[in-house]
């Protein structure tokens, strides 16, 4: 799944002030870069015409008084971008500020994955920890707290926002909010090692009830295995490395080296992004992840053939 990602194609009210910003900063510098061609090659036709320079008082004077149109002209013009400018950064940066609706996300950011977590004021106990996708409602100003727990990382989800860096010891944050359901593909677009290109997101925006909906199901934790197999891979999962290092909510794991898997299956991709979310690549990504995500951090795990399968069995059932 490759939502379509593009800064000019805006769904939310701070892309739609960026773009403008944008258009306006083309369209000026277009026709200013037109002008001073037409002017350059107007100057080379009459210089060819004229055999002899016309060096009269009369010519440089038309000449200082064009010189200063245009000046004043450069210096019009560019104090009104930076007026602009600031105008919409201003209107940008305080987006959201002070509203009661406001929902507000945690994201941090690891080499090279995306943990997203929901704060529960009333109940820190049970906030919702996700990965590599972001569900928002939508016509709510969304507020994304954003750290990272090892380099410098920047969140950029273009048709929603700008960037914003992700910084070791401190917490930014910018707001976002979505016009339309869909989806929306992010990425870091700050170099972050070896495997910065394969660090992506998706914001899924969707109507309240939706939203509801998924908040209700991804609260309730992991459903319990339910055949033999499935019983036998959750006790692959807990004997293997897989629950030193990754969290299942309702079993007795609970690792935060990885991200979260208690509704990992319901999502569309693996390793941020870097394959298909199928059992195929599942069964690969578990046997040998360096091999596919060269520098990951998740080990290569020797398991038999019947233990592989009884755990992608198990697997199976975390959506």
């Amino acid at each position: 799944m490759t939502p379509f990602q593009s800064a000019l194609n805006p769904a939310g009210s701070q892309a739609a002030q960026l773009a403008h910003l944008f258009w306006i900063f083309t369209t000026v510098c277009a026709v200013v870069y037109v002008l001073v061609l037409l002017f350059f090659f107007a100057a080379i036709i009459r210089s060819r015409r004229n055999a002899v320079p016309d060096v009269s008082d009369e010519r440089e004077a038309s000449h200082r008084t064009a010189v200063s149109i245009a000046s004043a002209l450069s210096i019009i013009g560019l104090l009104a971008l930076l007026v602009v400018s600031i105008s919409v950064g201003a209107s940008v940066g305080t987006f959201g500020r002070g509203r009661a609706d406001q929902l507000e996300i945690e994201i941090t950011g690891h080499q090279w994955w995306w943990e997203v977590k929901y704060p529960d004021a009333l109940s820190p106990y049970q906030q919702i920890v996700d990965a590599n996708e972001i569900h928002i409602p939508v016509h709510t100003p969304v507020l994304l707290r954003l750290d990272t727990r090892d380099v410098i990382h920047s969140l950029w989800i273009p048709n929603l926002h700008g960037k914003r860096d992700l910084i070791p010891g401190r917490v930014n944050k910018f707001w976002i909010e979505a016009d339309k359901p869909g989806l929306y593909r992010g990425q870091c677009a700050e170099f972050c090692g070896l495997q910065h290109a394969h660090m992506a997101l998706v914001v899924i925006a969707e109507t309240p009830e939706d939203f509801a909906r998924w908040k209700t199901n991804v609260s309730a934790g992991a459903p319990a295995p339910q055949t033999a197999a499935q019983v036998r891979g959750q006790q692959v999962f807990l004997r293997a490395p897989c629950g030193k290092c990754h969290n299942i909510l309702g079993v007795d794991a609970y690792g935060t080296l990885g991200p979260d898997l208690t509704h990992f299956r319901s999502r569309p991709t693996l390793a941020a992004g870097t394959l298909l979310n199928t059992r195929g690549n599942l069964a690969g990504w578990i046997t040998n992840a360096p091999a596919l995500k060269p520098g990951t951090m998740m080990p290569p795990n020797q398991l038999t053939g019947g233990e592989l399968q009884d755990l992608l069995a198990y697997l199976e059932t975390l959506r």
